[in-house]
């Protein structure tokens, strides 16, 4: 063992040693300053990460060259870090993300990523009462939130703490966790780039075409910018449903994808999970129905939606009969869709301009109806109205997601049920006699025999 512990400090120091002539390609922050330096020992959090089963970590470390930065960190002070596994870094981190932590135009955001789990504290206890949160400031300028639920389950952020001081150290200690914390700046400078890589994606076109009439080229149809709005309305290229006439038709722009429409619709799902409260309406578009992959479709074809999603809290208010008919979840999810990109703050300046606003939905002919209530945006009319209650949960440009607290139905809807129930009663007719017939009853009936007949009563 002790010659094992030689080897990862020798092995420490080489690498250190080959990161100093690149200390000066790194921000100013993050450059190291020779006489802040501390000697670093074999007992140290630094070699026992490098000892430890936290390896994939480790090698990110190496990477994003951050070894002198947390070097200076521990000179200073004692640091926590929250590291980890390996199978939360290799199988459940998403593959697309990992290439864009490694690219080498993405080193500022590895660093802030990694630098967001270290912790300038020993930080060895959590708040005790569930409704309590501490919050502290990492090395990346950001801060981390510390909860506990229950006696035993302990979390920083999102992540649930599994191995609680797994590695301890006089000048610093690990806990290790379920999943990889990522602030909201990396997350946000990849949905950027990543949009910018599939806008600007070039797709080879085809050799041209000979009209078999005429013998002759045909006319090139002219080019798609990438970005640029379909011509066609978004009805024309949905998938027929319960509630729309028009059959299936290609979508503007053919095979030219210019937007990963599945990959934003999964990751709006994925914020809907994340956010809490709207675990039903992400049941109802992945399970219940295929309206997640008809989005996708859409959003790929370059049209845009804003999703009404209802909490959890309206979902459960539905009744068995407003869901057990053929197409109803459809219906339901199809009215609380509208075909532009709406935001909480586009909707309540329109409101506030025009009274009220009818918004166009994917469920043909109704429209919705939005006006100002209390501050804020209510939508329908009567008691079946909401409210918008979480805004702007999901926005990237194709998909605008706002959280609102009822499910809305449409007032036309209950209007035609009330008259088809009124006009159902039905009215025998009397059948009618021919005038022979008629002539022969008027005789009978001036004998009084017309009773002994059924035709003549």
């Amino acid at each position: 063992m002790a010659s094992q512990t030689h080897y990862y400090t020798f092995f420490f120091t080489s690498l250190l040693l080959s990161t100093t002539g690149l200390s000066n390609t790194l921000p100013a922050k993050l450059t190291h300053n020779p006489s802040n330096s501390a000697q670093i020992n074999s007992n140290s959090v630094l070699v026992a990460l490098l000892d430890s089963h936290y390896t994939e970590l480790a090698e990110l470390v190496e990477k994003a060259l951050l070894l002198q930065t947390l070097e200076d960190a521990v000179g200073k002070h004692n640091i926590t870090i929250f590291a980890p596994n390996n199978e939360a870094l290799e199988r459940q981190l998403d593959p697309e993300f990992k290439r864009f932590l490694l690219q080498p135009g993405n080193l500022r955001s590895l660093q802030t990523l990694l630098l967001f789990h270290i912790v300038p504290k020993r930080i060895q206890c959590w708040p005790d009462s569930p409704s309590e949160s501490t919050r502290y400031h990492t090395l990346s300028n950001d801060h981390v939130h510390l909860a506990s639920k229950g006696s035993n389950e302990k979390f920083v952020g999102t992540a649930r703490v599994i191995h609680l001081n797994d590695v301890d150290r006089p000048d610093g200690v690990i806990h290790g966790i379920e999943r990889l914390l990522i602030p909201r700046s990396v997350q946000e400078d990849f949905n950027r780039r990543r949009n910018l890589q599939s806008i600007s994606a070039i797709k080879p076109e085809g050799a041209p075409e000979i009209d078999p009439r005429t013998n002759r080229l045909k006319k090139p149809v002219p080019p798609v910018h990438p970005g640029s709005p379909p011509e066609l309305p978004i009805f024309y290229a949905m998938a027929s449903g319960p509630s729309l006439a028009p059959a299936s038709a290609p979508a503007p722009g053919g095979p030219h994808h210019h937007f990963d429409g599945e990959a934003q619709v999964k990751d709006f799902i994925q914020t809907l999970l994340h956010y809490g409260g709207y675990k039903e309406m992400a049941d109802i578009l992945v399970n219940l129905t295929s309206l997640a992959a008809e989005m996708g479709k859409l959003v790929s074809e370059g049209y845009v939606l804003t999703v009404l999603a209802p909490n959890d809290d309206a979902m459960a208010k539905l009744t068995a009969d407003q869901l057990s008919e053929t197409g109803a979840p459809e219906e339901i999810m199809y009215y609380h869709m509208i075909p532009e990109y709406q935001t909480e703050e586009s909707m309540y300046n329109a409101v506030r301009r025009f009274g009220k606003v009818r918004y166009d939905t994917l469920r043909l002919p109704h429209k919705l109806v939005a006006e100002e209530a209390d501050g804020s945006v209510k939508f329908g009319q009567g008691d079946g109205s909401a409210y918008l209650f979480d805004p702007d949960i999901y926005t990237d440009g194709r998909i605008s997601v706002q959280g609102i607290d009822g499910v809305l139905f449409p007032l036309e809807e209950t209007k035609t049920v009330t008259k088809t129930k009124t006009s159902a009663v039905k009215v025998a007719a009397k059948p009618r006699r021919g005038k022979l017939l008629e002539v022969a009853c008027r005789m009978l009936g001036a004998f009084g025999q017309d009773s002994h007949f059924i035709t003549c009563q």
